[in-house]
């Protein structure tokens, strides 16, 4: 580790959605020169000096500062560099790359620790970098010294607000109107209870529902670097406040976004988390049957076989990815696809871009209860009733000393043909291995961290039980 001019590029790591390291450790100003190099180059070798940047950050601590550090270096290369005026999330900026037909840098660490910070690179057409991209940028990285550039032409800093262009392009998305009648008819007490969570959605989310009418109440409503002490991630263990306000009324509905906006969390009126599994399922019949939309859904490996149930159930094909959104977003722009989301609390649909977005999603759920014309807990007990069961999803992570230490358990476990008393039905290798087992409702993920020694394990049942049996058998 080090604090040299040269930075350290052995620290830059590029993971499933770019890189993040500790402010002033890590992530220092020659890191960060070192990447904005690297990206520039990757820019100026594929889409050349004319591709227009735009530059984003979220409310963590610097963000700002390294972002305008990243557009004056653009600008000395050439690039002609637009920055936002003020904090914004993941899933505006994207939406801007692909309005403006720019690449885009954003400086977030989404949900991680408030210490953390990084940069996200979308290209121009709205979603995550590829596996091929970050490849030639971390390429671009090792060989930062020979990076040079020839700016023909010097040009001004834009400061502007992306606000206008999301907003617009929303409101011919969700149908505003239904959501307005259903939350404010006189035979019906619904509220809608908005958990800011000092995140980047503060004043977009909120803001959308304002200028259309629609009134909520907030929680958090203010950045903060540091999230109120939290963590940036709309889990149920960190939205207890909202938990709260909800149990203390008889019909509100609760939302939130991570730090960044590009997740989502929703409780119900009962003041229970609803998982992302759960809604994606609800969503994307919703998108079907009352938006008339058609194709396929994407998901990804880890998340629920329900997902696959009710697919069935509209006669929808199902496309399955490795974990990680940039999979589902090449998925989606490859094939016709209603809706792509994965288990940690991202989606996305047909129309919109193929990033995550968690102001939209929380503006879907509002608006399939609105046409439903049904509290949410209803209709996931009828979901519960077409996927003929209650899927249970658990995840731990087992922390190894070295990257030889993974791989060898890793090899281990990749060559299981049973596990306790359960037969191995299928076995699928798309994403380090998973094993379907012969009771038709359990399996098992077992994949490595792509940024360090870390094995994730997840499991997928329809009892409790047989999920504790199985981490026994792991432990």
């Amino acid at each position: 580790m080090t604090n040299s001019s040269d930075g350290d590029t052995a620290q830059i790591k590029f993971g499933t959605d770019g890189w993040r390291a500790i402010v002033g450790k890590d992530f220092n100003k020659e890191n960060v020169e070192i990447v904005t190099k690297a990206i520039a180059k990757y820019i100026l070798k594929n889409d050349g000096i004319k591709k227009p940047i735009i530059i984003g950050y979220d409310p963590r601590n610097k963000a700002d500062e390294f972002a305008m550090q990243s557009a004056q270096i653009l600008q000395k290369a050439g690039f002609k560099v637009t920055l936002s005026e003020s904090v914004v999330p993941t899933p505006v900026l994207a939406y801007n790359a692909k309005h403006l037909k720019a690449n885009a840098m954003m400086f977030t660490a989404s949900h991680n620790p408030p210490e953390y910070l990084g940069i996200k690179f979308i290209p121009d057409y709205a979603g995550p970098a590829t596996t091929e991209i970050t490849n030639a940028i971390v390429e671009n990285i090792k060989n930062v010294k020979e990076i040079s550039f020839d700016a023909q032409e010097i040009f001004e800093i834009e400061r502007k607000s992306f606000k206008e262009p999301y907003f617009e392009h929303i409101e011919n998305i969700i149908d505003f109107e239904k959501i307005k009648e259903y939350f404010t008819r006189e035979d019906d007490d619904g509220e809608i209870i908005y958990d800011g969570l000092y995140s980047a959605s503060i004043g977009y989310f909120d803001e959308l529902l304002k200028r259309n009418g629609i009134s909520c109440e907030t929680l958090h409503m203010e950045h903060d670097p540091n999230f109120g002490g939290g963590m940036p991630e709309p889990k149920a263990k960190y939205l207890q406040e909202l938990i709260l306000t909800i149990a203390r009324r008889t019909n509100a509905i609760g939302l939130s976004n991570d730090g960044d906006g590009d997740r989502f969390g929703v409780i119900n009126e009962k003041a229970e988390y609803v998982t992302p599994n759960e809604i994606i399922a609800l969503l994307l019949g919703h998108l079907i049957k009352n938006k008339g939309y058609s194709g396929k859904l994407v998901k990804t490996v880890g998340a629920s076989q329900m997902l696959d149930i009710i697919a069935k159930n509209y006669n929808i094909d199902v496309i399955e990815t490795p974990v990680g959104f940039k999979w589902v977003g090449a998925a989606m722009r490859e094939y016709d696809t209603i809706i792509g989301g994965e288990e940690s609390g991202g989606l996305s649909i047909k129309g919109h871009i193929p990033e995550k977005d968690g102001i939209l999603a929380d503006l879907l759920v509002l608006e399939m209860i609105a046409y439903e014309d049904k509290p949410l807990w209803e209709l996931q007990e009828e979901l519960h009733q077409k996927a003929g069961c209650t899927f249970i999803n658990e995840r731990i992570d087992v922390k190894l000393e070295n990257n030889s230490q993974l791989k060898e358990l890793m090899q281990k476990y990749s060559s299981l043909d049973k596990i306790d008393e359960f037969r191995i039905k299928e076995k699928d290798t798309k994403d380090g291995v998973k094993y379907y087992l012969n009771d038709e409702k359990t399996w098992i993920l077992i994949r490595p961290s792509g940024t360090e020694p870390l094995l994730r394990i997840y499991f997928e049942s329809d009892s409790k039980e047989k999920i504790e049996k199985l981490k026994e058998f792991f432990k």
